[in-house]
């Protein structure tokens, strides 16, 4: 493929700074695929912490299993003070319930929570777009994103339904690394990773995402126009209509 159809990570995003001038700084994609501990460097608890959290989320420690603290040391090698400390995080963060003396259970997430979750989840991105249309885009920072949508789409064509959902997530993920509120950035990473596992199980169940590549089209067109209203209005009724499809996947998959 060639050096033009690669999609760029948010974490290679550029910021205007002041004076009109290009910053560069890295931000955590906001729907970014999870990944194995970084290095053996990291402090225990944060090896711990990262290996737990990619096993969980990419289905290794499926929904229900339940393992003795023990036992998650001995998988991972370690002894018990970091993985304990790396287990309160995960129940912090909504992926295990942590009992004492009984060790932990990995967490399902019911369509109730799910539909919780979403309705933040959507309701940032949402504001993310929002703020990049008051923000605006470079040239280059427009072309990167039409780039994307120009891959999505003939991916549609295609109907490589993995390859447009990777694409669908970095397009996503540039918006919100672009908009410049970090908190938001933040907080939509938390939530991506807690609904994760169920949005990836039913991807591929999914109908033909033509809907949402004309969708986005008009959320690139709002934002680079620089209209606040229109962008949040655009991307506002596509998230309500992809997150119907999804619940509506979670509730009886059988229907796709």
């Amino acid at each position: 493929m060639a050096s033009s159809e690669k999609p760029t990570g948010p974490g290679s995003s550029r910021h205007a700074a002041p004076g009109g001038e290009a910053a560069t700084r890295s931000v955590p994609a906001a729907r970014d695929r999870p990944s194995p501990p970084p290095n053996n460097r990291l402090p225990a608890r944060e090896r711990a912490y990262h290996d737990l959290k990619y096993r969980i989320l990419e289905g290794r420690l499926p929904p229900g299993t339940s393992l003795l603290e023990t036992e998650v040391a001995n998988l991972l090698s370690m002894s018990r003070t970091p993985v304990r400390e790396a287990l309160i995080k995960l129940e912090e963060e909504g992926l295990v319930d942590v009992r004492p003396r009984h060790g932990i259970t990995v967490r399902a997430l019911s369509p109730e929570e799910l539909e919780e979750i979403c309705e933040v989840f959507s309701t940032l991105e949402v504001k993310a777009a929002q703020l990049l249309a008051r923000r605006g885009l470079s040239d280059e920072e427009y072309a990167r994103l039409d780039n994307l949508l120009n891959q999505m789409e003939r991916a549609t064509q295609k109907r490589d339904i993995d390859r447009w959902s990777q694409l669908d997530n970095t397009f996503h993920s540039e918006i919100v690394a672009l908009c410049g509120n970090a908190r938001l950035q933040s907080m939509l990473r938390q939530l991506w990773d807690q609904q994760y596992r169920v949005r990836t199980a039913i991807a591929p169940l999914r109908p033909l995402p033509v809907d949402s590549d004309e969708e986005h089209r008009a959320i690139l067109n709002a934002i680079r126009k620089g209209d606040e209203a229109e962008a949040a209005r655009c991307h506002q009724a596509h998230r309500e209509r992809a997150d119907r499809e999804a619940l509506a996947l979670l509730r009886n998959p059988r229907s796709a």
